[in-house]
């Protein structure tokens, strides 16, 4: 809320509309030795013990789970705005969609995974900008604009029988899509499937047979640790990039790769594809397996026809990463 409070009387508007008003209700705590919170915390209770909008705004202290509880039950907004890239998760938000809240957060931790546009909406981050200063009033601005411009006039958008159609149709999307996607049951069978159950699996193959595939997977790591510093991708060609390149437009990808006294069957070599950033690197990266198609000079040649996840200024390389049988995951070799 103290990045609300950098224009306090264009909030105090917003509060005392009388054809769109609005209630926050704020909770929190700040650590004992954490002053710099426990000052945002005094400014949050200076202004909402105003008595022009002490009706409009109310500060909850001892902020704890069983507060929390009511809190996710009653509101129709959950506003979060961490400075990016901080936020470690917010599974707060979480709990509030599951409930038929709307998020309004800056894509930070659990949001930025999980927004899709319609499930609630995105407060845009100035996090390239270098002024502390000049972040938070860039910040402040783009959600007051939100506000005023998304958020209530969709809440206030009444049909006939007084239904906030637009407001209910995106809390329908949310439980729809977004609410599977946070359960705690999701996470713990993807915990299962995808890790727990496959170690379980690749430990079993490894003690089988007085422990036979212990020692293949020790002559495995061997190989790769002596052969691995001749291993390099010497060339990659890609066609079929268009000058627009647009989410799904297919590229094909061409690798030469010399593997020096490994096998292709010791390998994986995976296309990565993302977005370039200012810097030059590669963002929100996908990768696609790609296919041995013979030899060529002493080098392997491997192909793949992918997608482009992403649009805009894309770029791709291709890796190399150790593969066995009985590995669960690359990164076991450390």
């Amino acid at each position: 809320l103290t990045l609300m409070l950098r224009d306090p009387e264009r909030l105090r508007a917003m509060l005392l509309d009388e054809k769109r008003p609005v209630q926050l209700v704020v909770a929190g705590k700040s650590h004992p030795a954490d002053d710099g919170g426990k000052a945002l915390i005094q400014q949050v209770v200076r202004f909402a013990d105003e008595a022009d909008v002490r009706h409009r705004i109310v500060f909850l202290p001892d902020y704890d789970m069983s507060m929390a509880r009511y809190l996710y039950w009653g509101c129709d907004v959950w506003l979060n705005n961490p400075l990016r890239p901080l936020e470690a998760c917010g599974t707060s938000g979480m709990k509030s969609a599951l409930n038929g809240g709307l998020n309004l957060s800056i894509r930070d931790g659990w949001w930025d995974e999980m927004y899709d546009g319609e499930n609630g909406w995105a407060i845009p981050t100035a996090d390239g900008v270098l002024d502390d200063v000049r972040r938070d009033d860039l910040e402040a601005s783009a959600l007051y604009e939100l506000l005023e411009h998304a958020v209530l006039p969709t809440f206030y958008d009444r049909d006939a029988a007084d239904l906030p159609t637009r407001w209910v149709e995106r809390v329908r999307h949310t439980l729809e899509n977004l609410g599977p996607k946070v359960l705690a049951s999701r996470m713990v069978r993807d915990y299962a499937v995808d890790y727990y159950a496959p170690s379980a699996e690749s430990a079993r193959a490894v003690v089988a047979d007085d422990f036979a595939g212990a020692r293949e997977v020790a002559e495995f790591r061997r190989r790769i640790e002596s052969q691995w510093p001749s291993v390099a991708v010497e060339q990659v060609d890609g066609s079929g990039l268009p000058d627009t390149p647009e989410i799904g437009a297919t590229i094909s990808l061409k690798a030469k790769v010399r593997l020096g006294g490994l096998s292709v069957s010791d390998v994986q070599v995976q296309a990565v594809l993302g977005r370039v950033s200012p810097g030059e690197e590669l963002t929100d990266v996908v990768t696609f397996p790609m296919t041995h198609f013979g030899a060529e000079d002493g080098t392997e040649i491997f192909e793949a026809e992918v997608a482009l996840p992403v649009s805009g200024s894309v770029g791709y390389t291709v890796r190399v990463l150790p593969h066995h049988r009985l590995l669960v995951d690359a990164s076991e070799l450390g």
